[in-house]
């Protein structure tokens, strides 16, 4: 998006907010589908929990891509937003059985990833196809904040206890269709991600009646200027390679599926602030705007690093500059970042904004959640409304003392 643009948005909508451009999601989608393009069947199902807006994901649906949830309330945005249930994947982590229930009468596919919960299930709906998610006990990405996959993760079903799955299996004679695995965020090494592919394969062996095969997602965007990211057509080119040759030696060929989230809209969003106060003190030059962790927590929960840029300066000599928020702790965005020179009303834009930021926002010190703004043909359409004082006190009871 040009510059003019998000500084029309922010006068226009406001400032905190958050904007969101479909042209890049949409070239991130043909990007990723195109590497697996040798692939008979390819399903890529969004992971909702990156940015849950309906808008974006009507958007996501119509390129034709399926929706991966983690919980029922993301079936439900999913269904609203106009997935047919056999196109929505429910990957729940530590949910009770009631909640799976409900998930299944809904019709969506269920993957489970508990022993206990697979056969509660399977004895009481051995009818119902399930996939399973196993933990192949690999870690292909770099921090363990993100990293699903290794072997102290409470994700998935360990490889090591196949023989409990196929017991499981067998007495309660339930259908499986599919496996599935995740191994974490941020992937660059492809050599490790396919070797947690082998590991699906040989389970993948175990079960005659498959549909499709899960390789989760993970794949890592750039962050900053000169960032390295996942090499998606080599690594497509290599993993259809060995999945073709397993659907021969299967007999059949299946799905290959995946779900990304931050591969999609991360590199998409913008997240706007304006520039409250400029203080210096005896060693920093402090960036005070009108935003904190209870908007953007990522650099506070992950150390991730959001490029940061002045729109309304951008050709200004650069300066160092703490970028911190107004929240009553420590919420700092950015540690002495070289930043084009700021004064106090500049619109701060921080890059790759659209995924697990404002689906991570809160309502900390009673602060509201921000506009959200998608940039679609041109235009910018406002899809969400910013909060108010009424949504604060929305499900608050006051009683009489």
């Amino acid at each position: 998006m040009e510059t003019t643009s998000l500084l029309q948005i922010a006068q226009d909508f406001g400032s905190p907010i958050y904007v969101y451009d479909s042209e890049k999601m949409i070239s991130q989608y043909k990007r990723l589908t195109t590497a697996f393009n040798k692939v008979k069947k390819i399903k890529i199902n969004y992971a909702a929990k990156a940015l849950s807006n309906i808008s974006v994901l009507k958007l996501i649906g119509s390129l034709g891509a399926g929706l991966d949830t983690v919980s029922i309330q993301e079936v439900k945005l999913g269904l609203t937003a106009g997935f047919t249930p056999d196109n929505i994947i429910f990957t729940p982590n530590g949910v009770s059985l009631d909640e799976i229930e409900v998930a299944a009468k809904l019709g969506v596919q269920i993957n489970i990833d508990n022993l206990s919960i697979l056969e509660q299930f399977g004895t009481n709906h051995p009818k119902t196809p399930v996939c399973i998610r196993i933990n192949p006990h690999v870690m292909a990405g770099g921090n363990t904040n993100i990293s699903v996959g290794h072997i102290d993760s409470k994700f998935g079903i360990s490889i090591h206890q196949i023989p409990h799955i196929l017991r499981i299996v067998e007495n309660t004679d339930m259908t499986i269709n599919g496996i599935h695995m995740h191994t974490g965020s941020d992937i660059l090494d492809i050599d490790v991600f396919l070797y947690a592919s082998e590991i699906l394969f040989e389970t993948a062996k175990h079960f005659k009646n498959l549909d499709f095969l899960d390789f989760g997602s993970g794949f890592k965007v750039p962050y900053k200027e000169g960032d390295i990211e996942t090499n998606i057509e080599e690594f497509g080119e290599r993993l259809t390679q060995r999945f073709n040759l397993f659907c021969k030696n299967y007999g059949k060929e299946l799905t290959l599926a995946f779900e990304p989230g931050k591969y999609l809209v991360s590199e998409a969003g913008v997240f706007l602030t304006k520039v409250n106060v400029v203080k210096q003190t005896t060693s920093t030059v402090f960036a005070q705007i009108d935003s904190g962790f209870n908007h953007l927590i990522r650099p506070m929960l992950y150390g991730a690093q959001h490029e940061i840029e002045n729109l309304s300066n951008k050709n200004g000599k650069e300066r160092f500059y703490s970028v911190v928020g107004y929240i009553c702790e420590t919420d700092t965005f950015a540690n002495n970042r070289r930043i084009n020179e700021i004064a106090e009303g500049d619109i701060l834009a921080f890059k790759n904004a659209g995924a697990y930021c404002y689906s991570m926002a809160s309502n900390y010190n009673s602060r509201y959640r921000p506009a959200e703004v998608l940039w679609h043909n041109a235009k910018a359409h406002l899809i969400r409304k910013r909060e108010t004082f009424d949504d604060i006190l929305k499900n608050q009871i006051e009683i009489q003392l």
